[in-house]
């Protein structure tokens, strides 16, 4: 009888992408308001051009449609656990260039180190839910350092940048996810391939 206490399969996964979704849109609301004291503090120009941060895969996808749900959820933590890395160094390095200064951007960093921590560990849920334990946590050790000051801001203008775009990313990749069907984490149906 216990069976039947517990959500089936597909209940609990739409709970999860739901609970997801939550997750995700109030991160990137809060990484958006980062990113404005972020560009402030730092004194750039919100317009800056900022080349690609080493170690994250861009949110932009090619084939997006042709992914599998399995294939959404593994790059969605790739993303979020090298996240985690450079924020982390980012929030060191902020500490160390402004001390106590500044502790209310400080705060704000490690508020969204939190949430990228946390959905890491939705996502992992997830994936445990798909029959598909998370990979290991592999320790390519620290992100690799910027030479100077300015390229340090720059990088970290860039990572929030890219998170905003992970997480409007991660939304639409959960809503893939929670549709009804058995197809939402296997390969594309014949019909549903362009």
């Amino acid at each position: 009888m216990a069976g039947a206490d517990s959500p089936s399969p597909a209940l609990r996964r739409r709970d999860l992408c739901a609970r997801g979704i939550r997750l995700a849109g109030k991160m990137r609301s809060d990484v958006v308001d980062l990113l404005d004291a972020y560009v402030e503090r730092q004194g750039l120009d919100a317009s800056a051009s900022v080349a690609a941060v080493e170690g994250v895969p861009p949110a932009a996808v090619e084939h997006w449609d042709e992914q599998t749900g399995t294939q959404r959820l593994l790059e969605n933590l790739a993303a979020y656990r090298a996240f985690r890395a450079l924020l982390a160094q980012m929030l060191e390095e902020q500490r160390e260039q402004l001390g106590e200064a500044d502790a209310a951007l400080g705060r704000a960093l490690a508020a969204v180190l939190l949430q990228v921590s946390a959905f890491a560990y939705h996502l992992e849920e997830l994936l445990r839910l798909e029959s598909r334990g998370p990979p290991s946590e592999e320790e390519d050790g620290p992100p690799p350092q910027p030479q100077g000051l300015f390229e340090q801001k720059l990088r970290g203008l860039g990572v929030l940048r890219e998170l905003a775009q992970w997480a409007v990313r991660s939304v639409r990749d959960l809503r893939q996810l929670a549709k009804p069907g058995p197809a939402a984490g296997s390969s594309p149906s014949p019909a549903e391939r362009p």
